[in-house]
């Protein structure tokens, strides 16, 4: 019997790390975390108001975040988090060594346009922009996987789900 991976669904906002997720989780029989839901108040209060986070705002949101993956390790789970600094991903897997990332990629006029038509979230398409300057894909060496989110939901689910089975397993 293999061990599910603990999987990070990252990305720029609106590359579909909240809709490919929950897909994902349930493919591979796991359960899903969102990652806006370990964000403080002050977090979400910052970006609703267009403002971007810095470092010191996402420390306590990564180790939560890592705190959950940690405690799924053995068992597999999927969260989402938008992991774009290396730095951010090496924190995470500070806390939970085993975890892979899926990092979902696309054209930014695709993406600009799946924001817009997204009701009730609290990032702004104002905030694209510094999200693909702070963007650093994932490099040689990082466990993960690059899935490109042309086409729909489960289209992308599926290509995630087939790039993870090229992955190593993680030991038992």
């Amino acid at each position: 019997m293999t061990t599910p991976h603990v999987v990070v669904v990252m990305g720029v906002a609106g590359t579909g790390k909240t809709t490919i997720g929950p897909l994902l989780a349930a493919r591979l029989g796991v359960p899903y975390a969102e990652g806006d839901d370990f964000h403080p108040p002050a977090n979400i209060a910052k970006m609703s108001a267009g403002v971007p986070l810095d470092d010191a705002d996402r420390w306590p949101w990564l180790d939560a975040i890592g705190a959950w993956a940690h405690g799924r390790a053995g068992l597999g789970g999927v969260v989402s988090c938008s992991a774009l600094k290396r730095s951010y991903r090496d924190r995470l897997r500070a806390a939970a060594p085993g975890v892979v990332f899926v990092h979902l990629t696309g054209d930014r006029a695709l993406i600009e346009g799946r924001m817009s038509h997204r009701q009730g979230h609290f990032m702004p398409t104002a905030l694209l922009d510094s999200q693909f300057a702070t963007l650093q894909p994932l490099e040689p060496g990082e466990a993960g996987v690059a899935v490109d989110v042309g086409g729909g939901p489960e289209e992308i689910a599926e290509r995630a789900v087939e790039a993870l089975d090229e992955l190593p397993q993680p030991a038992e």
